[in-house]
């Protein structure tokens, strides 16, 4: 596909890198299937291909239209268009280009603006979020059923080991999981210490960017990364850590993208790219690891695994959970199709809610085919969206290898 760029994107570093993405779309449409809001609205501008042609038209005219907004903030970034192209088109780096470029052209409104730059504020700073859920956790009785089951419930945190392993990690701990689910990196702490490993958790880091960064406002998400490769660079450096370890693979899909995005920043360059090296979702590592060890529960009934989006197609690891479990002696319940994005995205639960709910509502009729016991997956935007609709618990996959999480 070729493109002629307009004069205002001809000497930029993203219009020139959105050009290169472009050219390698080779319109064959294999795309389209792969695409699940194409499939809910068969509407080919809600396909990766149409997209790829709106913002071939923005770096073309320098202009977008209300129809260019409302196509690519439809866009899921699942990315399983990536998986399925035969010309390796990078489709996830044209997205967030072409947000950043139609956020330029296109300003939205006051209010759509207020919203998203409060989704930003909010949920990159794990102390207001937690602050926040305490505050609906407590109101939770008294809200409507529908915005209650939203609500999750209070978790009661047990103690963590005290061991000191001579193997150690950094743990990323996240925003939204260490909020609302911060048994799953408790988890985490406790399988790994039965294994020998040591974890480390660094105070000053925090939210790993991708809020910030999928939602077109780039130099606050680069900020996020330049502030966690300063708080992570010492452990590196001086306490021998052999890896950083996520267990939100939404968050873990960014880390490794450190080094792409931060390959120009002459400071930080060589530190993001050593950052991406190291950053390792914890089913990677326990891939290489014997757990064979690890005390499982055998009441806990067969277990539906979804496998996110993120796991998927960003860290190019579809069957990684599966594998784990299977490998421990669970009981994996069978799915009617292969699983397509279960609509959380991040804040697109929030902004395209219509659109969210009956993709949610397809991937658990895929799930519940089984009559599992518990739904398995490995990021918290999923677990949470599902869990709200859900009839049966949805937990992190690592809980289950965790006696104490499995057993409370």
């Amino acid at each position: 596909m070729h493109v002629k760029l307009h004069p205002t994107f001809a000497d930029t570093r993203s219009g020139q890198a959105a050009k290169a993405i472009t050219s390698a779309c080779v319109h064959c449409g294999l795309c389209l299937p792969t695409c699940p809001t194409y499939l809910d609205s068969r509407d080919e501008r809600d396909s990766p291909r149409g997209r790829i042609y709106l913002i071939k038209n923005l770096l073309e005219t320098g202009e977008a239209s209300s129809q260019t907004q409302l196509h690519l903030d439809r866009c899921l970034t699942c990315r399983s268009c990536e998986t399925h192209c035969p010309s390796g088109m990078q489709y996830g780096e044209l997205i967030d280009i072409g947000r950043d470029l139609m956020e330029q052209a296109a300003p939205r409104p006051a209010a759509p603006r207020v919203l998203r730059w409060l989704l930003r504020f909010i949920l990159s700073r794990p102390r207001l979020l937690q602050l926040g859920l305490a505050v609906a956790q407590f109101l939770r009785p008294l809200l409507p059923a529908g915005l209650r089951r939203k609500v999750p419930l209070r978790q009661i945190q047990k103690a963590l080991p005290a061991h000191q392993h001579a193997r150690k990690m950094l743990i990323f701990q996240g925003c939204v999981q260490s909020a609302a689910t911060p048994n799953t990196n408790d988890a985490v702490y406790r399988v790994l210490d039965r294994l020998g490993i040591s974890l480390i958790q660094a105070p000053k880091a925090g939210c790993c960017g991708a809020v910030n960064y999928h939602l077109a406002a780039h130099a606050d998400g680069l900020d996020n990364m330049r502030r966690n490769i300063d708080a992570w660079w010492p452990y590196i450096q001086h306490h021998g850590a052999e890896a950083i370890i996520s267990s939100a693979s939404g968050c873990g899909a960014m880390l490794v993208d450190y080094g792409r995005l931060l390959a120009d920043d002459a400071d930080y360059a060589k530190k993001a790219q050593r950052v991406s090296q190291l950053s390792r979702d914890i089913g990677e590592i326990l891939i290489d690891e014997d757990i064979s060890s690890l005390p499982i529960s055998a009441q806990v009934g067969k277990v539906a695994i979804h496998s996110p989006c993120t796991l998927q197609h960003a860290l190019q690891q579809p069957d990684l959970i599966a594998t784990l479990l299977q490998r421990a002696g669970f009981d994996i319940a069978i799915t009617t199709e292969k699983l397509l994005c279960c609509g959380s995205a991040g804040t697109y639960s929030i902004l395209q809610s219509t659109i969210s709910e009956k993709l949610r509502d397809k991937t658990l009729q895929t799930l519940e085919h089984d009559e599992p016991a518990v739904i398995a997956t490995a990021n918290i935007g999923c677990q949470l969206h599902l869990q709200a609709a859900a009839g049966i618990p949805v937990v992190h996959w690592i809980e289950l290898l965790d006696t104490e999480s499995t057993c409370s």
